[in-house]
């Protein structure tokens, strides 16, 4: 038995949650700059 496939599930959720977590918030921050620029008659960079 190898422990290649623990370590592989180990570097793939390595990869996959961060990844997952940086795309949420860019979402995120998309939403709140378009949220901005309805409010803020200046305008958002």
């Amino acid at each position: 038995m190898t422990h290649l496939p623990y370590v592989a599930a180990c570097f793939g959720l390595g990869l996959a949650v961060p990844i997952v977590f940086a795309v949420g918030a860019w979402r995120r921050l998309d939403r709140a700059r378009l949220r901005l620029a309805q409010i803020d008659p200046r305008g958002v960079l």
